[in-house]
C-alpha cells in the first residue's frame, strides 16, 4: 500500500458530504436552537440558556475526550474511525429530529424532555463528528491530498451554512404555512433523511489507509503526556479557541449592528437599488403560481440586508476554500493560514469606520473577508491532521482521535466564550430590549464589538503561528519519513 495514493473525486465527495450532513444540525444547534426553545417550543429563557450551557459543558469536557480515547482504541474491519459514521448515522437523524419536536408536555415535562434529547443529540453527535474528523488524517498520508479534502470538505460546510443561516427561517414558514412548530418538523425530518443517506455514502466511499502498528500499544497517561509535549499541538488547540470565540463574537454581533448602528433608510435604499426586493416577490409569485404557499421572507430590512449580507459572505468564502489547497502547496499551510488570516482581520477592523450609511462599504468589506477567511477555513483542520503525523514522528505513536477531541473542546470552549461576550458586551454598554432605539454608547460598543474586539483574538492567532513549526520543508520531511516508516512496517 502508499500511504500517499491520491484519493478520487468520488472518496473526496464522499467524505465531504458527511460535513455537509452534519452541519445542517450543528449550524442549526448553533444558530436557532435557542429560538426554537424560546419561541416555538415554549420553554423559559432562563431555563433555556442553562440546557444550553450545560449540555455544552457536558459535550466539550466529558464526551468529547472519552470519544476520542475510546475511538483510538478501536478496531474493527472497516478500520479505527469509519465505523463510527456507520454506527451514529441512524440514531443522529432520529435524535436530530426529536431535538426539534414540540411534544404536548406540561413545563416541567418540557425542560426535561428538551435536556434529555438535546443531551443525547450532542453525545451522538460527538461520537460521529470526532471520529469523522479523525478520518481525515487515516484516508491518506499525503499531506498535499488533505488540502484538497479539507477543501471539498469545507465547501459542503459552506453549503450547509447557507442553507441554514440564509434558508431555513423562510423553509420553515413555507413549510409550516405560518406554523412555525409544524415548519420546524417538516424541516428537520428532511434534514435527518438527507443527513443519514449522506453518512452512508461516506462509510462506503472511504477507506482507511494509515494504519498504525498493530504492536502499538499506549496507555491513555501516554497519549496525554504526548499531546503535552507536543508543541505544535498546543499552538493549534490556542488558535483553534481563539478563531471560534471570534466567529461567536462577531456571529451573535452582526443582526445587532444591522439593527441598531446601520441606518434604516440606507439599508432599504440599497436593497431597492440592488433589486433585491423585485427579486424577493418574483420568487413569491414563482411558488404561488406552482401551487406552493407564498416565500416569507422577513419584511424589515435590517433582517433582509442582513441575510443577503450573510450569503454573499459565505458564497466569497467558498471562493476563498477553492483557492486554499493551490496557495497551501505552494508556500505551506503555515504561511498561508497566517498571512489569509492576517488580511481577513484587516477588513473587520475597516468597519470601526464606517458611517450608518455606508451600505455598499459594508458589504463590500465583509465580502473581502470572507474570501480572505474561506482560504483558512480547510487549512485549520488539516494542521490538525498535521500535528498528528508530528506526534507519531515525534514519539513513534499514533493518537488521531484524541488529537482532534482536544480540537473539538477547544472549538466549544470558543463558541462558548465568544457566546457569552455578546451577551457580556451588550450588557456592559447598556443595552435594553425593549427599546426600538439605544443609547448612542450601546450603538458604539456594538460597532466596536463586530470591529475591534472580534478582531483581537485573530490578531493573537497570527502572532501564536509565527511559533508553529510545521512549515512546507518540515511538512515535506515527517510525510517522507512516515512513508517510509510505514512502509518498512509492512514489509517487516
Amino acid at each position: 500500500m502508499n500511504v500517499s495514493q491520491k484519493l478520487s473525486v468520488t472518496e473526496k465527495l464522499g467524505y465531504s458530504l458527511g460535513d455537509l450532513a452534519a452541519n445542517l444540525i450543528f449550524q442549526t444547534l448553533v444558530t436557532f436552537l435557542a429560538f426554537f426553545y424560546t419561541d416555538v417550543f415554549r420553554i423559559p429563557a432562563a431555563t433555556a440558556a442553562t440546557i444550553i450551557f450545560v449540555v455544552g459543558l457536558l459535550g466539550a469536557f466529558v464526551f468529547t475526550p472519552v470519544v476520542g480515547l475510546v475511538a483510538d482504541r478501536t478496531r474493527t474491519r472497516w478500520g479505527k474511525f469509519r465505523p463510527w459514521v456507520l454506527w451514529t448515522a441512524v440514531p443522529f437523524g432520529v435524535l436530530s429530529l426529536l431535538a426539534f419536536s414540540t411534544p404536548d408536555l406540561g413545563e416541567g415535562g418540557k425542560v426535561t424532555y428538551a435536556f434529555a434529547t438535546y443531551t443525547l443529540l450532542v453525545l451522538v453527535y460527538v461520537a460521529n463528528n470526532l471520529p469523522y474528523s479523525a478520518l481525515s488524517g487515516v484516508l491518506t498520508g499525503s499531506m498535499e491530498q488533505r488540502n484538497s479534502l479539507s477543501s471539498w470538505r469545507f465547501v459542503a460546510v459552506m453549503v450547509a451554512q447557507f442553507i441554514i443561516q440564509v434558508l431555513l427561517l423562510p423553509l420553515v414558514l413555507l413549510f409550516g404555512d405560518g406554523d412555525k412548530a409544524h415548519g420546524f418538523h417538516v424541516v428537520m425530518t428532511l434534514f435527518a433523511v438527507v443527513g443519514t443517506v449522506f453518512f452512508l455514502v461516506t462509510f462506503f466511499t472511504t477507506r482507511e489507509r494509515v494504519v498504525p502498528d498493530r504492536q502499538q500499544a499506549s496507555s491513555v497517561r501516554e497519549d496525554l503526556v504526548d499531546l503535552a509535549r507536543n508543541r505544535p499541538w498546543r499552538i493549534m488547540l490556542a488558535v483553534t479557541v481563539l478563531v471560534f470565540v471570534n466567529l461567536a463574537l462577531k456571529g451573535g454581533m452582526y443582526i445587532y449592528y444591522f439593527k441598531y448602528y446601520l441606518s434604516g433608510a440606507a439599508l432599504t435604499d440599497f436593497l431597492d437599488r440592488i433589486g433585491f426586493e423585485r427579486f424577493v416577490t418574483g420568487l413569491d409569485r414563482l411558488l404561488v403560481g406552482m401551487g406552493l404557499d407564498g416565500f416569507h421572507w422577513p419584511q424589515d430590512a435590517p433582517t433582509s440586508t442582513f441575510s443577503l449580507f450573510s450569503a454573499l459572505g459565505i458564497i466569497f468564502m467558498i471562493i476563498g476554500i477553492g483557492c486554499s489547497k493551490r496557495l497551501a502547496d505552494r508556500f505551506g499551510k503555515r504561511n498561508v493560514f497566517g498571512g489569509a488570516l492576517l488580511v481577513s482581520t484587516l477588513f473587520l477592523l475597516a468597519f470601526c469606520f464606517y458611517p450608518p450609511d455606508a451600505i455598499g462599504l459594508v458589504v463590500g468589506s465583509y465580502v473581502c473577508h470572507g474570501f480572505f477567511y474561506g482560504i483558512t477555513t480547510p487549512l485549520l483542520w488539516a494542521m490538525i491532521a498535521d500535528v498528528a503525523d508530528y506526534s507519531e514522528w515525534k514519539n513513534r505513536r499514533r493518537a488521531t482521535a484524541i488529537i482532534f477531541s482536544a480540537m473539538l473542546c477547544g472549538l466549544k470552549i470558543g463558541l462558548s466564550i465568544g457566546g457569552a461576550l455578546v451577551a457580556g458586551t451588550l450588557a456592559f454598554y447598556g443595552y435594553r430590549a425593549d427599546v426600538a432605539v439605544q443609547a448612542p454608547a450601546v450603538v458604539d460598543g456594538i460597532r466596536l464589538a463586530v470591529s475591534v474586539f472580534c478582531s483581537v483574538p485573530f490578531l493573537l492567532a497570527v502572532a501564536l503561528l509565527s511559533r508553529y513549526e510545521i512549515d512546507k520543508p518540515m511538512e515535506s520531511r515527517i510525510e517522507r519519513e512516515l512513508d517510509a516508516r510505514r512502509l518498512a512496517g509492512e514489509g517487516a
